[in-house]
């Protein structure tokens, strides 16, 4: 199912966006990101985040992200953020003109984590999917927006019932840079149960 861009709401909406049936434009603007406390021991919660809602428990979100990064810590991807201190997002992020990180941060109760691996500067678009699983997701990564490989299965604690998730673009230095979205859709969930050792009983 296509992605309706009309029920698609701000946070922290930016100076300069375009919103159509076809794409998003997102130009980001200087000192915005989306980090807390671990390492780096400050708190940054001021990323342009567009969101949808729902409760559904079983689905998958795909989107396709092209990016004119220039600057260290540009970046655009998914995001699933419930509150400043429980949230994921997946990004290319530019480190320098040798490499890109391709990679996740998962937040839960207030401390990221960041996974990533080395990537060539020269790749400028990919697609990001996040499927959904209950309070479980898994994060997937795309070249061709047709075979996905996994980043990242994670837990988040407070995703019970209605979640948000969409896209972000931000600069965490002095940057700017136009992200653009396309290729957003819905579907069921890719991410198949598990059919190996049984579950636990809690």
């Amino acid at each position: 199912m296509k992605v309706d861009t009309k029920k698609l709401k701000w946070l922290r909406a930016p100076e300069y966006y375009e919103i159509s049936e076809e794409k998003i434009v997102v130009v980001t603007e200087p000192y915005t990101d989306l980090w807390q406390r671990t390492y780096y021991h400050f708190r940054n919660d001021n990323a342009p985040v567009l969101q949808m809602e729902t409760n559904e428990k079983y689905f998958s979100f795909v989107v396709k992200t092209e990016f004119d990064t220039k600057v260290r810590y540009d970046q655009s991807g998914i995001v699933m953020y419930l509150d400043s201190e429980n949230w994921l997002k997946a990004s290319v992020e530019y480190e320098n003109s040798q490499i890109q990180r391709l990679g996740s941060v998962v937040t839960n109760n207030g401390y990221s984590d960041w996974s990533s691996v080395d990537i060539d500067p020269s790749i400028k678009s990919i697609w990001f999917r996040l499927s959904r699983r209950g309070d479980d997701f898994c994060i997937e990564n795309s070249t061709d927006g047709l075979n996905f490989k996994q980043m990242r299965i994670c837990h988040m604690f407070n995703a019970k019932d209605t979640i948000s998730f969409g896209i972000y673009a931000c600069s965490a230095e002095n940057s700017s840079f136009k992200a653009t979205f396309t290729d957003m859709e819905i579907t069921e969930c890719k991410w198949i149960a598990h059919d190996g050792q049984q579950p636990d009983d809690e």
